[in-house]
């Protein structure tokens, strides 16, 4: 089986992700040094106990994630929860490869992109071919969903295709016309999506004060869960290292309702 010294692997997800260009809330790349040859990843969603355990059990010489740890304005201490994960990577030799920002954005890979393509959504593209964003970091993206008429028709998609009913904000009959999109906690970018000019706005999360705003603004606001609109972007990432580096790539989806 072929292998990738786990600091190459780390150069080539910095390099692809351009992670370096990210003031981020938590640090991204290595985050925890394993064994140096990998030859088998597990990829998920977060960096939990139970993924952790999977990739033990499995044999794998490295963890690959969106979420991952030490994360701004936690507790520092080595104590508890934080004390047992670590402990179960350290043990065992696993690296901990994480990417937060910089796998959201990715035009190709991240999270914003296959979140599109799960949806059935079109990104608008600028004159060079990316994205047309707005928002802090440019993470929201703008775009249309070709054969939906209605804010109802749209919930319904995102019911289907995740696999889980969203919360919806607005009248079910509401025409479409742009609709704007970022995954996970981006409940606070519904302004910038407003400001943009979208009648509708996908995200993960939802915040007390995010109904006033979607009532007040007229825009269509859809939470359809943090965990569910992130598996994608991890799991296309390992298929890029596995084609890249001839390893074996799992993902595994640990369940989160949130």
């Amino acid at each position: 089986m072929s292998k990738v010294d786990s600091r190459v692997l780390a150069n080539w997800l910095d390099d692809t992700l351009q992670a370096a260009r990210f003031k981020d809330y938590c640090p991204n790349g290595l985050q925890v040094e394993g064994r140096s040859e990998i030859g088998h990843i597990i990829a998920g969603v977060t960096a939990s106990e139970a993924l952790l355990r999977v990739a033990v059990e499995r044999g794998a010489d490295a963890v690959l994630v969106h979420h991952g740890w030490m994360w701004r304005n936690e507790d520092r201490r080595v104590i508890g929860t934080r004390r047992a994960r670590m402990a179960l990577a350290l043990k065992n030799d696993l690296n901990l490869y994480a990417y937060h920002l910089p796998l959201d954005a990715h035009p190709r890979l991240g999270n914003n992109a296959q979140l599109a393509r799960v949806l059935g959504l079109t990104p608008a593209l600028r004159d060079d071919g990316s994205p047309q964003t707005c928002g802090p970091d440019n993470l929201v993206w703008l775009g249309d969903a070709p054969g939906l008429q209605t804010l109802g028709q749209l919930g319904e998609r995102v019911a289907q295709r995740l696999g889980r009913q969203p919360l919806v904000v607005g009248d079910p009959g509401q025409p479409l016309a742009r609709v704007a999109w970022c995954t996970g906690g981006a409940q606070g970018m519904l302004a910038d999506a407003a400001d943009a000019g979208a009648s509708a706005y996908i995200t993960g999360e939802v915040s007390e004060s995010t109904v006033h705003l979607a009532r007040e603004t007229g825009v269509g606001f859809i939470a359809a869960g943090h965990h569910a609109t992130e598996r994608y972007g991890v799991e296309a990432l390992g298929q890029a290292v596995a084609e890249r580096f001839g390893i074996k790539v799992e993902f595994v989806d640990i369940d989160n309702p949130a």
